[in-house]
């Protein structure tokens, strides 16, 4: 049966245009908070933008409570510019990122910088009448007493996500949760702006976003692409400063391509041969395992790796070739300027380094020519600061 969340009566719809705006201000904040940029000048000449733009946006972020503008700054020859300053009780963003297993939950400032995380275990099987309630429960335990109110709450989630209809999609993991109104429910739990989105996209998005904190020029935008090598396989794309969906939802989703190396094995999603069932963490493991080797989770794999168990270099170079061949045809098509790889098992060097060989092996030279292939800054917050990101951007979006 399918579900109309109330929740979309309460935000508008946004444009490219609107998208572009709210990614600005989010920078903005970041650079004010961050005390690099202190007027209005600052802004134009680190974000390379019009002075007709940031007068839009600080005019407007202003009004909404967040940022304040009072005093002079020093003397540069002409008129002193007035000093801009990020409100501090001005609201805090809450934010998860949900695994099978594991969940981060974190508490973001409204620059987007990272105050507080904490991980708690789930069980993603367990459904959304379970699991959503400790994450709500968890995420409040890092209010400070008295502090900032909470001005949006942001989720990744490792499953398809109907973006206009905050739920998840035909989910192969996730028993129960199909069409369960995620978005609608924490704007209820929380009674403020939600965001819920696919984790793959999420890590991409907060990698990228921290990446341009370091290089804010908003001229120079990389398109990226980030690969989630975990427990299962994802991808999330960021062209031209925004994040890449498709017309589903299902852009970047190699997990589910078939691969003559997989067979006939057979997968969550309900096809057979899918590259996931011979790449993704968790068909490591359980291959490992049969073999006899004490594993149980990525974990183990990555510390055998570490200490050069002949069987898992093995099985993880095999893995991430496999992987390589399937992201050249990516990269080729896409020919984005920076491959990003992330996820537990970017920890194990002999999967990665089969990745970037198969990359360098596989791709028209053109599409590799300037290239950078690297691991993650982010780590495992990514996912965490993109959930925050995006929320963070919806309630722009509404200023």
């Amino acid at each position: 049966m399918g579900y109309r969340p109330s929740y979309a009566k309460h935000i508008r719809k946004t444009g490219p245009k609107d998208l572009a705006l709210t990614e600005f201000s989010s920078a903005m904040l970041s650079l004010i908070a961050n005390r690099a940029a202190t007027s209005r000048a600052d802004l134009a000449r680190q974000l390379n933008l019009a002075p007709s733009t940031i007068t839009l946006r600080v005019n407007e972020l202003i009004d909404a409570g967040l940022i304040t503008e009072s005093g002079a700054g020093g003397h540069t020859g002409g008129r002193r510019p007035t000093l801009l300053r990020l409100v501090a009780d001005a609201g805090c963003i809450l934010a998860a990122d949900l695994g099978a297993a594991h969940a981060w939950v974190g508490r973001l400032n409204m620059s987007g910088t990272l105050l507080d995380s904490s991980l708690i275990t789930i069980d993603i099987s367990q459904g959304p009448e379970e699991v959503l309630p400790a994450v709500a429960a968890a995420m409040r335990s890092l209010l400070e007493p008295a502090g900032p109110p909470v001005r949006g709450v942001g989720v990744a989630l490792p499953g398809p996500v109907d973006l206009n209809r905050g739920v998840v999609d035909s989910p192969s993991r996730m028993r129960g949760w199909h069409d369960f109104p995620v978005r609608d429910w924490l704007y209820r739990e929380f009674g403020t702006v939600a965001s819920v989105d696919n984790d793959a996209n999420m890590m991409a998005l907060g990698e990228y976003t921290l990446r341009q904190q370091q290089n804010p020029d908003t001229k120079n935008r990389m398109d990226t692409l980030f690969l989630k090598a975990g427990a299962a396989i994802g991808c999330g794309l960021i062209l031209q400063g925004q994040l890449y969906r498709g017309a589903t939802g299902a852009a970047g989703d190699i997990a589910h391509v078939q691969v003559t190396a997989a067979g006939e094995l057979p997968c969550a999603c309900g096809n057979r041969g899918c590259l996931e069932t011979v790449t993704s963490g968790n068909a490591i493991v359980a291959e490992l395992a049969a073999a006899g080797l004490a594993v149980r989770d990525l974990n183990d794999v990555v510390r055998h790796s570490h200490s050069g168990d002949i069987r898992t270099t093995t099985r993880l170079r095999s893995a991430g070739k496999l992987l390589g061949q399937t992201l050249s045809t990516v990269v080729n098509f896409i020919n984005p300027s920076l491959v990003v790889l992330g996820g537990g098992l970017s920890q194990a060097e002999p999967y990665i380094a089969a990745i970037k060989s198969q990359l360098y092996a596989g791709c028209h030279p053109l599409a590799t020519k300037d290239l950078r292939i690297e691991e993650s800054l982010a780590g495992s917050q990514a996912g965490l600061l993109g959930a925050g990101q995006q929320c963070l951007r919806s309630v722009l979006a509404g200023v």
